[in-house]
């Protein structure tokens, strides 16, 4: 018979049920597994795109928005899914991402067109955001605050990190050994057990919320001017900050934003509550992963482009160079960032973390034409250790002192800064490394000469540090959140 006990909330009168070790690591390793599938469809589908543009005839320009439709919607809709989650039950939210995501992901693989390739990617990030969302959102319920969600956070965080670098890998193979559709195709029998095992052994709830009115205005405005912003700083990645496919939208998407921040502050029922970002850690927390996922977003793909078109790798290979820095990420950052936080405190890892990361991205300015993969692999790794302990060390420092009813609301507030933060860091890196290099750095077969290609790296590198050593001032003046669930309820 299943062990059960009860959890009564701070401040709130909702009784919340404990379930046992093997109930909860199950559900875990479902959250896990649908959070998997939405990172790794990153980085998957990015290896094959050489192999779709040739066989659906289209062009490099074209082909980037089978990467950025999913980005687009994913960060779009995180917020929303979130809080539709507090409202009408994560378990019902987090099975309905599931199944969208892997129908989606289907007839992605059976597109025969480049418009019917994005639309799909498009469904799949709204899908991938409505899971995202959720699942931190489940494991937020699932484990008290304290030393178990700091554990599980850490675990679930790592798997994702380590998906990017698990992407470029299978991505290769599956598109050599079966072709592209199948990156695509891969999806669909794990999302289809992933959203039957949830549905049998999730929790049922009703939503968590107090107010169940979803803030439409709200609701809508947040979205697409997320949408838009996005889309501008995708634009800028590639056609430069000065280019009206940038100026434009990113003009049209604050104003929305600056709409979205007046229609909260009149709200009777807001969508996001402008009070809750000065709760706790909340709003240092999301700067912070602002700060960390705009150095990856650009260091990872610059890297990347500098051992294919510098050092000669193939697309395989380069994406094997990445498997130590994601056992780095599986690792510490599954085990040793939770560990930590229980045992020194959340600002001292934090503080580790951007030190780590600040002295890799310095390391990697040394960059030339002749360093190779050892020259840039003790910056890889001092940068992926910081990243592996920073990415769940922020994300418990987000939830921290959470209310009943606000957990989706948190998880898709740090989810948005995270999906928001990739863009940002890679039109900033890649126009900061066309310097010394004036064709534009879409892919490798755009850039100029070597010794120019090594120079804008230098200085896009050099930006990181900086960017870097900001986020560790930022990090000095965190104060250790108290958590709101002083034992654990098993174990």
């Amino acid at each position: 018979m299943e062990q059960v006990a009860i959890q009564r909330s701070e401040g709130a009168n909702l009784r919340v049920p404990a379930l046992n070790k093997s109930r909860t690591r199950l559900i875990l390793g479902l959250i896990i597994a649908a959070g998997f599938l939405d990172v790794i469809d990153f980085s998957i589908v990015q290896v094959a795109l050489p192999t779709i543009q040739t066989e659906l005839v289209v062009s490099l320009a074209e082909s980037q928005w089978i990467i950025g439709a999913y980005g687009l919607t994913l960060a779009g809709f995180l917020l929303l899914s979130g809080r539709a989650g507090d409202i009408y039950g994560q378990k019902r939210l987090f099975v309905s991402g599931i199944v969208l995501f892997t129908v989606a992901s289907f007839t992605g693989g059976l597109a025969p067109s480049l418009v019917s390739l994005i639309v799909s990617r498009a469904i799949q990030g709204i899908g991938a955001a409505i899971s995202t969302a959720t699942a931190f959102a489940i494991l937020v319920t699932t484990f008290p605050e304290g030393k178990e969600r700091n554990r599980a956070l850490g675990i679930f965080v790592s798997v994702l990190s380590a998906g990017f670098a698990a992407g470029s890998v299978s991505g290769g193979v599956l598109t050599a050994a079966f072709g592209w559709r199948s990156v695509l195709f891969v999806n669909v029998p794990i999302g289809i057990v992933a959203a039957v095992l949830s549905q049998k052994f999730l929790v049922s709830n009703p939503g968590r919320a107090a107010d169940k009115h979803l803030d439409l205005p709200g609701a809508l405005s947040v979205t697409s001017g997320l949408i838009l912003l996005v889309y501008s700083l995708t634009n800028a990645a590639t056609d430069g900050f000065a280019s009206l496919y940038t100026i434009v939208p990113l003009a049209v998407s604050a104003l929305i934003l600056a709409g979205f921040l007046a229609i909260e502050y009149r709200s009777e029922s807001p969508l996001m509550p402008l009070g809750f970002l000065r709760r706790g850690t909340v709003f240092t927390a999301n700067v912070l992963a602002l700060i960390l996922t705009s150095s990856a977003g650009g260091v990872v793909f610059l890297l990347t482009i500098y051992l294919q078109r510098v050092s000669g790798y193939s697309q395989l290979a380069a994406g094997l160079e990445f498997v130590p820095p994601a056992m780095i990420f599986f690792s510490v950052g599954g085990w040793g960032s939770s560990w930590l936080v229980n045992r020194v405190g959340l600002k001292l890892v934090l503080v580790t973390s951007m030190s780590f990361i600040t002295l890799g991205s310095a390391l990697l300015t040394r960059i030339t034409v002749t360093s190779g993969y050892l020259g840039i692999l003790p910056g890889m790794l001092l940068w992926s250790f910081g990243a592996s302990i920073g990415f769940p060390a922020l994300n418990i420092a987000a939830l921290a002192g959470t209310k009943p009813g606000e957990e989706g609301l948190a998880s898709g507030i740090i989810g948005t800064s995270q999906r928001v933060g990739f863009p940002v860091g890679l039109a900033i890196l890649l126009t900061i490394a066309t310097v010394t290099d004036p064709p534009p750095v879409g892919v490798a077969s755009q850039l100029g000469s070597l010794a120019g290609v090594v120079t804008g790296f230098q200085y896009a590198f050099l930006a990181s540090t900086i960017i870097s050593a900001i986020g560790l001032l930022i990090a000095l003046r965190v104060k250790n959140p108290r958590m709101m669930f002083e034992q654990p309820i098993f174990g």
